[in-house]
């Protein structure tokens, strides 16, 4: 083989030199993880007798009978219902205060703008955990500064942690912990407007709340499509904020979300094959509906842009 020939093979093989870690790690983290739960999703385990002895339980082939368990299965569906009314009070709050923070930072006039960009974003820094406990901690009417000042003024002490009043504690969490991403993504693309539109419109006499509402927010509307479709995904897969707040109060059973419903089936019953069917409609629905958004948002820039 020639030298000229060796070197074209070279470059030609290149891009796939780069791309093969990439490649490597992807399918040995993701895709064969997700290809062994849709295997165990097919299986169950059969008992012969007590269950007592080698030989006794057997995984044997089970088609789709665990994903009509897991679609018949009232936990998992009374889940998703808590689910939906949790993230019809996140997604708004979030992204409505997300972009008029973002509105705000990138106003002229705005005072210690990179002090206060790090002081809405430095929430989101903070893991789920830490933050659930903190907050967690703070609804507690025993230990809660809050609860101590309202007692001293006299004013009613509402329990956060029964009832209607736990959806807006545990969105809380979630606006505090996940606003200030939104922020940063939608700040960024205010940023990459030129500054002549701002310069042409203020020529026109447009004051900044007109240019805010007529020119800001339609263009960074991709940014706007973008933060929520990673609110959708988010929002589905709730999971430490009930998870750490559960030993907190009685209100929050093991199966108030979907993937703690996953969870219990998992690790504390020990049906490995339920909850991996589990895990497997979660997944579907969640893309069907964050692409069904996509393609919705999608289609409608279309229908814009041909007029």
């Amino acid at each position: 083989m020639t030298t000229a020939r060796r070197k074209s093979y070279g470059v030609k093989g290149a891009p796939y030199a780069f791309l093969l870690p990439a490649t490597i790690l992807f399918a040995l983290f993701f895709a064969l993880p997700i290809g062994y739960a849709l295997w165990l999703s097919l299986h169950k385990v059969q008992v012969k007798g007590l269950g007592l002895g080698s030989g006794a339980r057997k995984e044997v082939w089970a088609g789709l009978e665990n994903y009509k368990d897991a679609l018949s299965d009232s936990e998992l569906l009374s889940g998703a219902v808590r689910v939906v009314g949790y993230g019809a009070i996140v997604i708004p709050v979030m992204l409505g205060l997300a972009l008029l923070f973002a509105l705000m930072l990138d106003t002229d006039k705005v005072r210690l703008a990179p002090f206060t960009r790090l002081a809405i974003f430095l929430p989101y820094a903070i893991p789920g955990v830490v933050a659930a406990l903190l907050w967690g901690f703070l609804y507690l009417p025993d230990v809660s500064p809050f609860y101590f000042v309202l007692d001293k003024l006299g004013m009613p002490q509402p329990n956060l942690l029964d009832g209607g009043p736990l959806y807006l504690a545990l969105s809380n969490i979630a606006v505090w912990g996940g606003t200030g991403f939104n922020m940063i993504v939608i700040y960024t693309s205010l940023q990459a407007i030129p500054a002549e539109v701002y310069e042409a419109a203020k020529l026109d006499g447009a004051t900044p709340l007109q240019i805010a509402l007529r020119i800001k927010i339609p263009m960074v509307a991709p940014s706007l499509v973008l933060t929520f479709f990673f609110s959708i995904i988010a929002t589905l897969q709730v999971f430490s904020e009930p998870t750490t707040l559960k030993p907190l109060t009685n209100s929050v059973s093991t199966t108030w979300s979907p993937l703690m419903k996953v969870y219990q089936d998992a690790f504390r019953k020990g049906d490995i094959y339920s909850a991996a069917a589990e895990a497997a409609v979660i997944a579907v629905v969640t893309l069907l509906l964050s692409f069904g958004f996509l393609r919705a948002a999608n289609s409608r820039n279309k229908q814009e842009e041909a007029r």
